[in-house]
């Protein structure tokens, strides 16, 4: 059985970093795609960031472009979220997702894309 498992969620005041983690467990396999997706209270799941299986390739939502940073490190199986200069509005629950399986035309941005949920972790963000 394969799980995905964020850490590094927490509290923070406005203008300040954190870093989150998404460690897979269970079976390993190759990730095509793994991103990140938040959900704040009374709002729809989003798409946040997203990483290609090599590292080459990144996507971000307009939202957090230039703030938060994407990366993995497939020897460990694990993907990062770098966040930086937070605002308020980043306060929600955060998602790791993972693809694995190969499609020919990805849609790294579609929650739809992803097989593979963790269980999320809670971002709060203080003004």
């Amino acid at each position: 059985q394969v799980q995905l498992v964020e850490s590094g969620g927490g509290l923070v005041q406005a203008g300040g970093s954190l870093r989150l983690s998404c460690a897979a467990s269970g079976r390993t396999f190759r990730w095509y795609a793994m991103g990140w997706f938040r959900q704040a209270p009374g709002k729809e799941r989003e798409f946040v960031a997203a990483i290609s299986w090599s590292g080459g390739n990144t996507y971000y939502a307009h939202s957090v472009k230039g703030r938060f940073t994407i990366s993995r490190d497939n020897a460990k199986n694990t993907e990062y979220l770098q966040m930086d200069s937070l605002d308020p509005e980043d306060t929600a629950v955060y998602y790791c997702a993972g693809r694995s399986f190969y499609t020919g035309s990805p849609d790294y941005a579609g929650a739809g894309e992803y097989n593979y949920w963790g269980q999320g972790t809670q971002v709060t963000v203080s003004s």
